[in-house]
């Protein structure tokens, strides 16, 4: 692990980008996070850096000579997707921080060339930032796990695995968009709970989910038949995202016995447009989650001084829904849920180590996602199954209407922000889409 503080991180740093030094901006100076877009009539795919209510056009400010410093990524920087910049991994990520940084300061002394460069936020249309490899979904919030095991299996809600590796599925990267992509309500088999054998299908889930998570994507992957030890996962990890990993709820309960879940999460996952690289992440590192009296001894292999010193990160969480009746009554989103991602169980170092633990070759662009974020009380679970016990105890909502589980029109938002006393607070931008209709 290398999470050096520098003057990037200094809190009393601004930029001549007016937007980025507002108290509440998600992307100041000291974020700097990394995306794809479109601008204007041009379907060209661009990689820009996000500075408070704009995007900086890193093609452009390459053709402007603002950015000699970064000579040596120019083709990758060029490129239509991130990949080809994440093969070269932290390196890459600091190089492209430092040099931004530099040309975005408020004393820097290109500040008429760079302007020329930025792109108002609410004129670009952001794509997916990468092309995903392959995607693996994990489990790793004992929250989660037990509260969703209380109700699907009550003599053993946390297995006993859980609490000795992350365990994980492998998902479906072709149906990993970006936000802002609706959400199509997916069809499939259900059975009534009943039910042993009176199957519904193929019909809409009634128990359509939206699931909170952090998603990790690899930078330099790793040979096959090689490991990754704890103190190394990091040099692997070139950036963070939010993760909506939508669920079909009863769908996913006909299915999953006994290889586990499948169309009920392969129909869509959703990220956020940004990534937010590990050196932005610097301030907001944490200890790892401590072990109680009742959890086993942590294999060597997942854990370190280091590690267990600072290998969490401290990312406030919201999830906010606003139905198709509240907007056209004027009301606002509401906010279902605050949980923390520095309560999870087990780490985004440890998820890294133990996948690639038998030799499994992690490549670039692989996205790694938590599983599903929930706090320690159920008001802040991470997903509409625990929020309301399957639907037993519907949530009521500001326009007087009542959800079990997600309904056409609904718009979900998740969110997540890094503070910490003495430095600037950075966003990861918003995972967003709205519910549509069964096709």
């Amino acid at each position: 692990m290398n999470q050096a503080i520098d003057h990037t991180h200094d809190p009393a740093a601004s930029s001549w980008v007016d937007g980025a030094n507002s108290p509440n901006a998600e992307f100041p100076i000291q974020n700097l996070p990394l995306g794809v877009f479109e601008y204007g009539q041009s379907t060209q795919r661009r990689i820009g850096v996000a500075i408070g209510d704009h995007v900086l056009d890193i093609a452009a400010a390459l053709d402007s000579n603002v950015l000699p410093e970064l000579a040596e990524f120019a083709i990758e920087l060029r490129m239509t997707d991130l990949n080809a910049l994440m093969r070269h991994g932290r390196r890459a990520s600091g190089a492209l921080r430092h040099a931004v940084f530099g040309l975005l300061r408020a004393d820097s002394q290109h500040q008429e060339a760079a302007a020329t460069c930025l792109r108002p936020m609410r004129e670009v249309r952001m794509r997916l930032p990468v092309q995903i490899g392959d995607f693996t979904d994990f489990f790793t919030s004992i929250h989660h796990a037990r509260r969703a095991g209380e109700l699907m299996r009550a003599d053993m809600p946390v297995a006993p695995n859980f609490r000795n590796m992350p365990i994980a599925y492998h998902g479906r990267a072709s149906s990993v968009v970006e936000s802002g992509v609706p959400c199509i309500r997916p069809r499939g088999q259900t059975a009534p709970a009943d039910a042993a054998v009176t199957v519904q299908g193929y019909v809409p889930t009634q128990s359509l989910d939206f699931e909170l998570e952090v998603g990790c994507l690899i930078g330099r992957g790793n040979a096959l038949g090689s490991t990754i030890s704890i103190d190394e996962a990091e040099d692997h990890m070139f950036g963070l995202c939010l993760v909506n990993d939508w669920s079909a709820r009863d769908i996913q309960f006909w299915e999953s016995y006994p290889l586990g879940p499948f169309l009920a999460k392969s129909f869509m996952t959703t990220v956020s447009p940004w990534l937010v690289t590990l050196e932005a992440l610097a301030p907001f590192r944490v200890a790892a989650p401590a072990r109680g009296p009742e959890d086993p001894p942590l294999s060597s292999a997942l854990t370190s001084p280091r590690h267990a010193a600072e290998g969490g990160i401290s990312i406030s969480l919201e999830v906010h829904l606003q139905t198709a009746a509240m907007r056209k009554n004027g009301l606002e989103p509401v906010v279902l849920t605050r949980p923390q991602f520095s309560e999870q169980y087990w780490t985004l170092a440890q998820m890294i180590t133990h996948h690639a633990s038998n030799g499994c070759n992690l490549r670039t662009a692989d996205l790694l996602s938590s599983g599903t974020v929930s706090g320690v009380e159920r008001e802040n679970s991470g997903c509409m199954l625990e929020l309301t016990d399957v639907g037993k105890t519907p949530l009521r909502l500001p326009s007087g209407e009542t959800r079990r589980f997600l309904e056409d029109g609904d718009i979900v938002w998740l969110r997540g922000v890094c503070g910490r006393d003495g430095y600037k607070s950075i966003g990861f931008g918003a995972s967003t889409a709205q519910i549509e209709g069964a096709r």
